[in-house]
């Protein structure tokens, strides 16, 4: 019987906010996938190791998936992690592969995923605390309430994007190109909350557009709210 591979999610900075089934996968299995040439110096290897510190004695999986839009350079790399994956799946091992947040959004374990279940190998998701219900915790505000929509947006690839929805937007993937996303947020006119490093040191809260730098660091996530009616 072949291994399952596993996308776990270790939640958005806080070790407390990691899921006991999450805690529970780390413990009970020997190989853990991290998403880089380092596993160590990963960010969800830090936040997991602090509530399982046994994630120190396991055999990590570097999983090597560079930053980039070259679909040529990320199908290659996704390919190669599934090969290593499926090596260890075929053993009758399971892969835990840890990633930030949740992962079914924006994970980097769908990719890997999508190759390993094509080749015709069992695959499983566990979820974790997205970081844009984090953020807004921490803010203690709620995202929506009522009948409102709420528009989760990959800001960094919809700069065009003119926020006239009805409802509230959430714009992940700010980071690296935060002044661009200033510009789309001011002409928004919407009510603009930014949390920076959710969770995990050097976390800020930025109350305002004019208050987020512009050099923002690449954990930051922005809420985007209508405007209170007076």
């Amino acid at each position: 019987m072949a291994g399952i591979f596993y996308g776990v999610g270790v939640g958005p900075g806080d070790p407390e906010l990691m899921t006991r089934k999450a805690c529970r996968l780390i413990r009970e299995n020997r190989v853990i996938a991290l998403p880089g040439e380092r596993p160590e110096e990963t960010l969800a290897y830090r936040i997991a190791v602090q509530s399982v510190p046994e994630l120190a004695e396991k055999q990590l999986l570097a999983l090597v998936m560079p930053m980039t839009h070259d679909r040529g350079k990320m199908a290659r790399s996704h390919r190669k992690a599934a090969d290593a994956v499926e090596r260890v799946l075929e053993q009758g091992e399971n892969v835990v592969f840890l990633t930030l947040g949740d992962p079914t959004i924006y994970s980097t374990f769908s990719y890997v995923q999508n190759l390993v279940e094509q080749d015709g190998y069992p695959t499983e998701m566990v979820s974790g605390v997205p970081s844009f219900c984090a953020a807004a915790a921490r803010v203690n505000q709620p995202l929506v309430c009522w009948n409102e929509p709420l528009h989760v947006v990959p800001a960094a690839h919809r700069l065009t994007e003119t926020l006239s929805d009805g409802g509230q937007y959430v714009l992940m993937k700010s980071g690296r190109r935060m002044k661009e996303v200033k510009e789309m947020l001011a002409a928004s006119g919407r009510d603009v909350i930014a949390v920076e490093n959710c969770g995990i040191e050097g976390e800020r809260v930025y109350r305002s557009v004019e208050e987020i730098p512009d050099d923002a660091g690449y954990y930051s996530l922005v809420i985007a709210k209508q405007p209170k009616k007076k």
